[in-house]
């Protein structure tokens, strides 16, 4: 807060001016990107409601967490489109991570060629 202000009377100042604030008991958060997670241990959150506009402070200890998006191949998906289109198992390994384990449109693409 502000050096040498009350909690108490900065408490009534915000309610005079419409704001409404609300600490939340969370022990972790967790920010979902495209490529990433943030997570944010030990968090302080608080909802800060203002004018009818609702906003959340986060402060608290954040790391970051890559997303492993290459499909996990197994030996039995290999198999049976190796046994489908008669191909050999680098190239089919090949094309399922292209096509991100997606064993039909592997099939159909591994025909084409």
């Amino acid at each position: 807060m502000i050096p040498g202000v009350n909690p108490r009377q900065m408490r009534h100042m915000m309610k005079r001016m419409g704001i409404a604030q609300q600490d939340i008991d969370a022990t972790e958060v967790i920010i979902r990107c495209s490529d990433k997670n943030i997570i944010i241990s030990n968090p302080q959150v608080a909802k800060v409601n203002m004018m009818g506009q609702e906003t959340y402070q986060v402060v608290g200890e954040a790391h970051e967490e890559s997303l492993d998006t290459a499909p996990e191949l197994n030996e039995e998906d290999i198999k049976t489109v190796m046994d489908q289109t008669g191909a050999s198992v680098e190239r089919v390994r090949e094309v399922l991570e292209t096509t991100k384990g997606d064993l039909a449109e592997a099939i159909l693409k591994l025909k084409e060629d």
